[in-house]
């Protein structure tokens, strides 16, 4: 048994834990043995810091407990040089979170289905009461029309045409030479972007990584240009500002004859 699994069999013993699930790579198969372990931990009751450590410290050589900065975590890295992301979740408020998204048709600015998605694919790894197979089967659904047009109305005219759009936005940064501003508009005009293109094609959105490549390994309806856009974005973004005008346009023109192929 390794290091992670048996891990997961202390963690069930605590009866504040409801469900443990793996994510990303470990849960896909695609990992390799230096790939990190994406754990999510469903609880009923907060489990004391000090109580988690201790259970760590047989496992792990580096422990931060309860870090915040993007859900509630710890970060570890395994006595065998393998990182773990032990995220904590309350299993209503996960479910909520979802059920927002997939039946209430809510839309965010970028990465609107990142939840569904996590759950689509992890792998159960314990399950007490089986609630969390039973959110994986009700959310088994479809990818819902009004979903999809929620996210193109909610993210498309911040690509171009709103008043505050994105790319008018890169634009006043590039000629102002506002580099930092630059890179975090860019990134916005992208997180929107990447939403509409998955929501089009009816797929979860995969996160942050390998964007580039899940589109055009999954994606039936793909923008002209697709790659070619954005290996001239990258090139040009700090130091050609007229060819990056050029290229979000290009990418936003593109995008939009996608959304025109769908009847909204």
């Amino acid at each position: 048994m390794d290091l992670a699994q048996q891990l997961f069999a202390q963690l069930q013993e605590l009866p504040q834990v409801e469900a443990i699930a793996l994510g990303g790579s470990r849960a896909s198969g695609l990992h390799d043995a230096r790939s990190d372990y994406d754990v999510y931990l469903y609880c009923t009751a907060p489990i004391d810091e000090e109580a988690r450590r201790a259970l760590l410290a047989r496992y792990c050589t580096v422990m931060e407990i309860g870090n915040h900065y993007w859900e509630y975590e710890d970060n570890c890295t395994f006595r065998d040089g393998v990182d773990l992301d032990l995220l904590h979740r309350d299993l209503d408020g996960f479910a909520a979170d979802v059920r927002r998204v997939v039946e209430g048709h809510e839309a965010s600015l970028g990465y609107t289905t990142c939840m569904w998605h996590n759950l689509r694919t992890c792998k159960v790894v314990f399950d007490r009461h089986s609630r969390l197979e039973a959110l994986q089967r009700r959310f088994d659904v479809p990818y819902p029309d009004a979903l999809r047009d929620a996210i193109i109305h909610a993210n498309m005219p911040l690509l171009h045409g709103a008043l505050p759009a994105y790319d008018a936005q890169i634009h006043k940064a590039a000629s102002r030479g506002d580099l930092v501003s630059v890179n975090h508009r860019v990134a916005a005009f992208l997180a929107s972007y990447f939403d509409v293109l998955f929501a089009i094609n009816g797929m979860t959105h995969p996160g942050e990584k390998r964007q580039l490549g899940i589109a055009e390994r999954d994606c039936r309806v793909l923008p002209e240009d697709f790659r070619s856009s954005f290996d001239t974005l990258f090139a040009s973004m700090f130091t050609d500002t007229a060819k990056l005008d050029s290229t979000i346009a290009q990418l936003a023109r593109n995008l939009s004859r996608c959304v025109e192929q769908i009847a909204l």
